[in-house]
């Protein structure tokens, strides 16, 4: 047994398994939960105990099953559990007017209700500790074509800020908000140069850069309640139109 083990929800694929692997490299054992991509999940946990770690894979359909038999189970198998990292996520591009009450529910509950109820039974279970919720850095605009999607995220922000509050000083509550880092295979080469464009430091970020976030937000026990943009600066580029601007 080591001192500090972490359960990472959708910990088996994309930017999960990311986070999954650099806990392991800090010496984390790891609860893994996975809901359908239970082969990926065998692969990463392989991984995990080649690097020396502990790695338990834990199933839970957060649609159907109850949340805090997972926090428990994580507790059970790891009594040294200290981090709760939410990465497990659910998107669907719609806008308000095709949004129906089905994609309400499965967006909220995967994305906001999840993570919520997840950090609740931390707090009760494990007591003292960090949680860590992967958000987007869509957060910063109303992008109202991922109606559903985005409200849950935003929801998920504000939820951070209130848990931080809530759970202090006992557990730290922070965010991370990815910009464009692992886009999804369906996104050209010219959508990604174009979304670039749009970046101040006009470069594509790497799943490393949100690992550095991630450690920081460990590592710095001073910090609550806190959302790190990881984008490039893209979320703050709101320079809107004024008279400068104005094409002649």
């Amino acid at each position: 047994m080591t001192s500090k083990a972490a359960l990472v929800t959708g910990g088996a694929t994309r930017l999960g398994r990311h986070f999954s692997e650099a806990l392991a490299d800090a010496g984390y054992d790891i609860a893994l939960h996975v809901n359908s991509s239970r082969e990926e999940a065998e692969e990463v946990a392989e991984r995990i105990r080649g690097k020396g770690r502990e790695c338990e894979i834990l199933p839970c359909n957060f649609l159907h099953e109850p949340l805090d038999t997972l926090v428990e189970s994580a507790k059970e198998r790891f009594p040294h559990l200290s981090v709760l990292l939410n990465s497990a996520s659910t998107y669907q591009a719609a806008p308000i007017a095709e949004t129906d009450l089905a994609m309400l529910e499965t967006q909220f509950r995967i994305n906001l209700f999840t993570p919520l109820l997840l950090t609740r039974h931390f707090a009760q279970i494990v007591r003292t500790g960090c949680v860590i919720n992967i958000i987007d850095n869509k957060i910063a605009y109303h992008q109202y074509p991922y109606a559903a999607y985005l409200l849950s995220k935003k929801g998920l922000s504000d939820m951070t800020q209130m848990a931080a509050l809530e759970f202090a000083p006992h557990i730290r509550v922070n965010g991370i908000a990815p910009g464009v880092v692992l886009p999804t295979t369906q996104r050209s080469r010219d959508y990604i140069a174009w979304r670039l464009e749009g970046i101040p430091i006009h470069r594509q970020g790497t799943p490393e850069h949100l690992m550095q976030a991630m450690h920081y937000l460990l590592d710095n026990d001073f910090v609550t309640g806190q959302i790190l943009c990881v984008d490039g600066g893209e979320s703050v580029y709101l320079e809107g139109r004024h008279s400068e601007n104005y094409p002649t």
